[in-house]
């Protein structure tokens, strides 16, 4: 846009065009100004439609064929950044209020006094620049606010532009849910396929997972290659954190398991998504320094969320959650995988698998909490339980695993993860 300030002149009276480039005739000299002239208002709004750069409206009100009230009501309709004054005889009180209830930005009677026209003009373009430059602004900051949430989980964005708490350097000790995820066999597969294969599988893969956190109101922490790392309750503090963690589980888990049909269909060996919940406390917060931060978590609630996920892989599960975070759900949908003894863990951690509702009504699912029972209380008959579930679920991962561990002697539900 030029800087050049070109303002419409609507007025049908012969001399108004000779009168208005003589008095601007240095600022038209120097390019500060651009006078252009309609005759009336239909005049006016055809150069309108054709000429974007108009930035003022001095219109008179008594014109033939449209005259100025009507162009004001046109203008407002069509042409809301145009500022318009009124330059007219009729200085009576009535059309004073008429032409600023249509949305004049200043009335003038004639004749004209051109030291108040000028005064009038220079502050209507002051205005003008003002309000241009709030429009600027606010678009750099919504593209700004775009941006980051490309590269930012919304909360952390939302928490960043609002100013609803700024993200601590060094962050703060909370306490929040954390989500592990992780793609079986990618590397194996990155080396065996092509890259343009891989990078539109990627892509599909990290903006679904990604669009179920930020649909649960989760914050991505990092993506570290195929792996997402999620935290629910932080920066922007939810009491149902864990529920949310869960329930976002399930879904990216059956965004997975479709995803991975596709690919699987069409030649591709895509292999499970793991995933790996907890609950507890961790610093979380902004780490870094002025010209980088990294918005992150730190502790050992992060660590067991991470060794979760990947236990999926002893238990073949795809979901693995603590106990600490069954703990925060009431209507809790799901069954008991085992007291794993995790790596630098001197206490085993019981952990659960979460179900849809669907599939914990299963009467196979009581059955398996009743052998998993009788499993935990060292009975006999806890071999025999889990076998006759395999008629009903033949390739359920817990039951196939209770039922050989039961074969080879075992006689708990404590498991070793190396």
């Amino acid at each position: 846009m030029t800087n050049t300030a070109r303002i419409l002149v609507v007025d049908d009276e012969p001399d108004v065009e000779a009168l208005v480039t003589q008095k601007f005739r240095r600022e038209i000299r120097k390019g500060q100004m651009e006078f252009v002239f309609a005759h009336n208002g239909q005049e006016a709004l055809d150069y309108l439609d054709k000429d974007t750069e108009v930035m003022m409206v001095l219109s008179d009100i008594n014109m033939p064929k449209m005259d100025g009230l009507t162009l004001l009501t046109h203008l407002g309709e069509d042409y809301q950044d145009l500022k318009t004054i009124v330059v007219s005889a009729y200085g009576d009180m009535e059309n004073i209020r008429t032409a600023m209830n249509r949305g004049a930005f200043d009335f003038l009677t004639k004749p004209i006094e051109f030291d108040d026209l000028e005064a009038t003009i220079n502050k209507t373009l002051k205005h003008l620049e003002l309000f241009r430059q709030l429009q600027r602004e606010k678009a750099e900051a919504e593209l700004a606010r775009a941006t980051l949430s490309r590269y930012f989980s919304p909360n952390v964005v939302k928490t960043l532009s609002e100013g609803t708490g700024e993200i601590e350097a060094g962050g703060k000790r909370c306490e929040a849910t954390f989500l592990f995820t992780d793609l079986a066999g990618f590397t194996p597969l990155v080396e065996a396929t092509d890259s343009d294969t891989i990078i539109a599988l990627l892509n599909d893969y990290i903006e679904g997972v990604a669009r179920v956190i930020f649909a649960h109101e989760g914050t991505v922490m990092k993506i570290i290659g195929d792996a997402v790392h999620a935290t629910f309750g932080a920066p922007v503090p939810q009491p149902d954190h864990a529920v949310r963690a869960v329930n976002a589980a399930l879904e990216i888990d059956a965004f997975s398991e479709g995803f991975r049909k596709i690919w699987n269909e069409s030649g591709i060996d895509l292999g499970l998504t793991r995933i790996g919940v907890n609950t507890g406390e961790a610093v979380i917060g902004n780490f870094g320094g002025k010209s980088f931060f990294d918005f992150t978590a730190y502790g050992d609630a992060v660590n067991v969320a991470a060794r979760l996920e990947a236990a999926n892989k002893s238990l073949g599960t795809r979901i693995c959650m603590s106990e600490t975070t069954r703990a925060q759900i009431s209507d809790f949908y799901g069954r008991p995988s085992g007291n794993l003894l995790l790596p630098g863990k001197s206490k085993p951690l019981t952990a659960f698998e979460p179900l849809t509702k669907e599939r914990d009504a299963l009467p196979a699912m009581e059955n398996y909490r009743t052998a998993y029972s009788k499993l935990a209380e060292g009975s006999d008959t806890a071999r025999q339980l889990f076998a006759a579930l395999i008629a009903d679920l033949p390739d359920d991962p817990l039951i196939l695993l209770h039922l050989q561990r039961t074969l080879s002697g075992a006689i708990n539900v404590d498991i070793e993860i190396s």
